[in-house]
């Protein structure tokens, strides 16, 4: 009896981190927004600038998660790790400029719907099956999109394609690494950060970025991406991947709230009440047991990053 309760608590503390480590890469994730806010750099050197920092903290990551074996770990995701490397460059590219041209809760919002692209995406390319539950998510996430893209304040043409692109990516990543679970994708991560500094950094001119939009970016690269993916690793190895999923969504609460409160950026009412919807179709999923958005990637030793 006694060895049962202490198995007992052993299991509820180690739930118990779990959960609060992947809250914590939530919290990381989150700042991305404010912390773009506070960059008055163009878009390229946004992008570019940030991935050398994101790229020099994942391939530490990559050296610690593989010890040592970093080229044995690249070797490793072959193919599917090149995939999964231009749809995180995509991603990461798109997200940032995207913020450029509307809220960050509408950006966050409609990025909250990749899980749901994902399953759709599954089916077509894996065969695999879709739920009724999953289908109605995916009806309302959509409607949700739907809401915030054709109401007033919807942001502008560029603003919502660039965000549908990066929920397009991350579900391609989002499928490839499920197809190819057997395989680390952390080097994948990496490796999109070399494209897009070979894409945008020479047009970035890093030369001529301030001081402080450099500190920005180092922590948009180090730490919203290098420590919510670290969090994130020992977190989704300790609880569920639907609770991963669900812990997750905080990042889609917190990310507004902190733009809010520091540059009393104030989302339109078309943005809430299709943010809303699609968090809505999101937990709906999660709930189905379907494959949420840090489950394939988490348990390779990566998640999709921005």
């Amino acid at each position: 009896m006694a060895t049962a309760t202490a198995t007992l608590l052993d299991a509820r503390r180690s739930q118990r981190r779990g959960q609060a480590f992947v809250a914590l890469a939530a919290v990381a994730w989150s700042t991305a927004g404010v912390l773009q806010r506070g960059v008055s750099a163009g878009p390229a050197a946004q992008v570019g600038v940030r991935a050398v920092f994101a790229g020099l903290a994942l391939l530490a990551f990559v050296a610690v998660a593989e010890r040592g074996r970093v080229a044995r770990a690249f070797r490793s995701a072959g193919g599917a790790g090149i995939g999964v490397a231009l749809a995180l460059a995509g991603a990461s590219a798109s997200f940032i400029i995207a913020l450029n041209h509307t809220t960050v809760a509408h950006v966050l919002f409609i990025q909250a719907m990749s899980p749901v692209l994902a399953a759709l995406l599954a089916r077509v390319t894996l065969g695999e099956p879709v739920s009724a539950r999953t289908a109605l998510a995916m009806t309302v996430a959509l409607a949700g999109v739907a809401v915030m893209v054709g109401g007033p304040g919807g942001g502008d043409t560029l603003g919502n394609v660039l965000s549908l692109s990066m929920a397009l990516c991350f579900a391609v990543a989002i499928v490839i690494t499920r197809h190819r679970r057997d395989v680390s994708m952390a080097p994948a991560t990496c490796l999109a950060q070399v494209v897009l500094m070979a894409v945008f950094l020479p047009f970035a001119h890093p030369a001529d970025v301030p001081a402080e939009d450099v500190l920005a970016l180092a922590a948009l690269g180090a730490g919203q991406i290098g420590l919510g993916l670290a969090f994130l690793t020992i977190g989704a190895r300790l609880i569920p991947a639907a609770q991963v999923a669900l812990i997750s969504l905080l990042e889609v609460v917190l990310g507004p709230l902190w733009v809010w409160m520091a540059i009393d950026e104030r989302p339109s009412t078309a943005t809430l009440a299709g943010g809303a919807v699609v968090v809505a179709a999101v937990v709906l999923q999660a709930r189905a047991g379907a494959p949420p958005a840090a489950e394939p990637i988490a348990q390779a030793g990566a998640r999709p990053v921005r």
